[in-house]
């Protein structure tokens, strides 16, 4: 493989995963008449374990006590990350819920630091927040719910990453198989008791499994793939990127046009991504990962 290949390569696998995440997401929505949000985040968490656990077989790790408590709390944030955010998207348009829930690792990149440069990344994101702020004399104002539901997620995310990366380091790759079990199992007794006995139509399989492999299965070896060839920082930087795929999946696929105002904050919460990313002391560096 030549040089300009090997750099490319993760890239490409890169971008193909966000679209990948995104264009799933686009699709769970078309779900939500018939099963809510909830039930098809109940859906996508039990299929995307049950292929998970036939391709990563988790049951030959035997994890100690010590490690089931890292586990259970990457199970959990992920589960709830993934409920509060698919709630989220019942409300407000998905490229606005993608850039709400992206403050959580924001917020947790910058937390620990001090330099002014960083208050500059800080005051992007709020600036973003600020123009997203819901207003009720306009006729495209947004859900206060929702978007506080897209907030949560967030906070679910940066916890999501940090027990994850406690796990990740006694497991590694079978922890997204063990955690994404844990989630299915929280989220699945809420989609249940919204939606009854239609949870098991057959009629619903086809289209759920595919925002499964969608959303979680092929974007998972993408990333994983991408993430051991390209440095940390990198990573996080492309990642960034992601409120904007969202935004245009959102218009091409559900037809959410946003109004200038709000594209302008995605644009202030990417850069403020972007630049977190790009000057983060190595020694803070901090993965940003999704499922």
């Amino acid at each position: 493989m030549s040089r300009s290949t090997s750099i490319a390569l993760p890239i490409v696998l890169l971008v193909v995963a966000m679209t990948s995440i995104q264009s799933g997401a686009s699709l769970a929505k078309s779900l939500f008449p018939l099963i809510g949000p909830e039930g098809t985040t109940a859906l996508r968490l039990s299929l995307a374990a049950l292929i998970l656990c036939i391709v990563m077989r988790p049951w030959r790790s035997r994890p100690n006590l010590a490690a089931w408590r890292s586990l259970l709390g990457y199970g959990l944030s992920l589960g709830a990350m993934n409920l509060l955010f698919y709630m989220s998207l019942k409300s407000i348009p998905l490229g606005i819920a993608v850039a709400l829930e992206f403050t959580g690792p924001l917020a947790l990149a910058l937390f620990s630091s001090r330099r002014l440069l960083d208050f500059v990344w800080i005051a992007l994101a709020v600036l973003g927040l600020w123009l997203l702020l819901p207003d009720t004399s306009a006729s495209d104002h947004l859900d206060p719910l929702g978007m506080a539901l897209a907030l949560g997620a967030g906070v679910c995310w940066a916890l999501y990453i940090l027990f994850g990366q406690k796990a990740g380091a006694a497991h590694g790759a079978q922890t997204v198989a063990f955690g994404t079990v844990v989630a299915a199992l929280l989220v699945f007794p809420v989609g249940l008791w919204q939606v009854g006995g239609g949870l098991f139509s057959m009629d619903l399989l086809p289209v759920a499994l595919a925002v499964a492999v969608m959303s979680s299965a092929l974007p998972y070896s993408l990333e994983m793939f991408a993430l051991t060839r390209m440095p940390a920082r990198t990573f996080s930087v492309f990642m960034s990127l992601e409120p904007a795929i969202a935004a245009l999946s959102g218009l091409i696929f559900l037809s959410e046009n946003l109004s200038p105002i709000q594209w302008l904050a995605i644009g202030a919460i990417i850069l403020a991504s972007v630049g977190a990313a790009a000057t983060i002391r190595p020694r803070s560096e901090r993965q940003i990962t999704k499922p």
